[in-house]
């Protein structure tokens, strides 16, 4: 079997009493569906603290996160549950991607991104975060902050992480105003590396790349992939 595995995933389990209508208030995406979708866990503000890609199985969810949050996920999720008979706990299994397609869907934000799927353990894959890096796709504690970026700063609309019709979730006030006025000042970007300074989240010297949050006057060197070029284009018309 060829590798596909990513390593530095993980999977939360939720089930129990109406676990969609329980997320509905709470994340970024539309639990009506269609799934998968790409999501957030927000600061009321908007800003981000944890993203993720939702998939269902039968009356469960799954969380597709980062390992090195989930255990931090759990809890805040935990925290909402209140006395809902609602069960969150790491569950066997693994997150799997591949260019090819053959196996999976397309990724929820970006086609181009390639296909995702949830199966047993494998040998790990090999190039994901060169790809995703080289579309200009942030994800992650290191490069999103927690309660540091605003949701759609992460380019969130862009990248469907985000309903605008879904009614209220934690954060959704400040992150509809922005929408609705089109008013994004800074976005997180992929440029090649050089010197940290203030606004860089994250470097990847092995890939000559860094991961900053730019003024959008100011994007300089970022590599603007054709969706946010398309976005930027529509914001300055």
């Amino acid at each position: 079997m060829h590798a596909t595995t990513l390593a530095d995933r993980s999977l939360l389990r939720l089930s129990g009493d109406d676990v969609r209508g329980f997320l509905q208030g709470l994340i970024t995406a539309d639990m009506a569906g269609p799934f998968p979708v790409w999501a957030g866990l927000l600061t009321p503000q908007g800003k981000a603290l944890f993203d993720f890609i939702v998939w269902t199985d039968g009356d469960d969810v799954l969380l597709d996160c980062e390992a090195s949050v989930a255990d931090a996920l759990r809890r805040r999720l935990s925290i909402y549950r209140l006395r809902r008979a609602i069960t969150i706990e790491q569950t066997d299994g693994a997150v799997h991607w591949s260019l090819e397609p053959g196996e999976g869907v397309p990724d929820p934000r970006l086609a181009a991104l390639g296909y995702r799927w949830i199966g047993e353990l494998g040998e790990t894959a090999n190039g994901w975060h060169a790809h995703r890096l080289s579309l200009s796709v942030p994800e992650g504690e290191a490069e999103l902050g927690s309660d540091k970026t605003l949701w759609l700063e992460a380019n969130a609309r862009e990248l469907n992480g985000v309903s605008f019709t879904k009614g209220c979730y934690v954060g959704q006030e400040n992150t509809a105003r922005m929408h609705h006025r089109s008013k994004i000042n800074r976005r997180l970007v992929v440029a090649p590396l050089r010197e940290p300074g203030e606004r860089t989240r994250a470097t990847y010297p092995e890939l000559g790349l860094m991961v900053e949050l730019r003024r959008v006057e100011a994007l300089g060197d970022a590599l603007i992939s054709d969706w946010l070029a398309a976005a930027l284009a529509q914001a300055d018309a």
